[in-house]
């Protein structure tokens, strides 16, 4: 069998680096590891002649509406973010890197493309629920019931909205309404030292935004009808919090829980319980590792017991820990409470949310696709 490098299998089939990653999560081309480089991969060169064959004989209308719906070719244009050559970009600069710098208010100015973000008053400022995900979900349901529509509003306008809604979420996650950016309200919430504060701050950072995932594109198909920013974002919550989302981290956690009780060599047999594969490995649009995690996992001092889990969990499945991964370990390390994975995911996704509404709301478009009707 021949295999092609992956910049020549990108000029074959004349399409970008996200669309080849794409194929090759849905099998429909096979790729394995580069002999010489071990950061690359080799696609099948007979595989790739096989879709430009299929290709070239047309589909119907039907059939790629089938096949985009899942890990397909990116049906939306956007200028917030994208996977380039392994890396994730936030409008042309590199995630990773940014994270080792700025605010989570220094990323939603950047995404937003609004004047640096100035603390605002939140319109909700008491929070009765027991818990901060219960908290986090009311003050985005009573906002929305009660912020203005998004229909007609400008840049400016929104990024206000938005900026109100940043804040309030913080607090509305620690339950009292507090001073400073956003990761200092959650570090004091959770009686963070210095240096785990700084470790939240750049999680925030990472998890911000990551392309057309699923509860941006929900985030995006609310503003589309015109509603409320808070709506839109409360979308995007109710999305994230299912275990094949942002709640995926949850399953990571109790692994690594199990894997440091039993002293991991023993504990990935034991972990196929859930689904026969450990979770919070590999990534389709990552083949040669996720980025997000590799630098998380990088900047933590994890104990060797943590380590020696993550490493036996890449080892029994071949794939490389992705953020979810890394999630679970920082909370595992900075000795966080079972809810933090997720409220930390959404605490920094926020600003992809409302990044994402913003872009929608001003492009004035309707996102309305059909359905392929299967009965009789």
């Amino acid at each position: 069998m021949s295999w092609l490098e992956r910049e020549a299998a990108l000029l074959k089939l004349g399409v970008k680096a996200q669309t080849l990653y794409a194929y090759v999560s849905r099998g429909q081309i096979s790729a394995q590891s580069h002999p010489r480089d071990p950061r690359a991969s080799l696609y099948s060169e007979a595989d790739i002649d096989r879709l430009i064959k299929r290709r070239r004989r047309g589909r119907t209308r039907s059939d790629i509406a089938s096949a985009a719906i899942a890990w397909g070719d990116p049906v939306m244009e956007t200028h917030l973010t994208t996977v380039r050559n392994g890396r994730l970009i936030y409008r042309d600069r590199d995630a990773v890197k940014f994270a080792e710098h700025a605010s989570v208010e220094d990323i939603a100015a950047h995404l937003w493309q609004c004047d640096p973000l100035r603390p605002a008053q939140p319109s909700i400022s008491k929070f009765p629920e027991s818990s901060g995900k219960a908290r986090a979900f009311s003050f985005l349901a009573k906002l929305a019931a009660s912020e203005p529509q998004t229909l007609g509003a400008d840049r400016q306008t929104l990024s206000l909205w938005g900026t109100e809604i940043l804040c309030g979420f913080g607090d509305a996650i620690s339950g009292a309404q507090g001073r400073g950016l956003l990761h200092q309200k959650l570090a004091r919430f959770w009686r963070l030292d210095p240096n785990g504060a700084d470790l939240l701050r750049r999680t925030l950072i990472l998890v911000a935004d990551h392309e057309l995932n699923p509860s941006s594109f929900a985030a995006r198909v609310t503003a589309s009808t015109g509603a409320s920013l808070a709506a839109c974002a409360l979308s995007g919550f109710a999305t994230l919090s299912g275990p094949r989302h942002g709640n995926a981290s949850a399953q990571a956690l109790q692994y690594l829980r199990l894997a440091t009780l039993n002293e991991a060599p023993g504990a990935p047999s034991e972990n196929k319980l859930w689904h026969g594969k450990i979770s919070a490995v590999g990534h389709a649009l990552y083949p040669n590792g996720d980025p997000r995690a590799k630098a998380l996992l990088k900047w933590m001092r994890l104990p060797h017991a943590l380590k020696r889990a993550i490493k036996a969990a890449e080892s029994e499945t071949g794939q490389d820990a992705n953020i979810d991964m890394a999630l679970a370990a920082l909370c595992l390390h900075l000795e966080l409470p079972d809810d933090a994975p997720l409220i930390i995911f959404a605490a920094g996704r926020v600003v992809g949310w409302i990044a994402h509404a913003i872009e929608q709301s001003l492009s004035e478009k309707m996102i309305r696709p059909r359905a392929k009707y299967l009965g009789s």
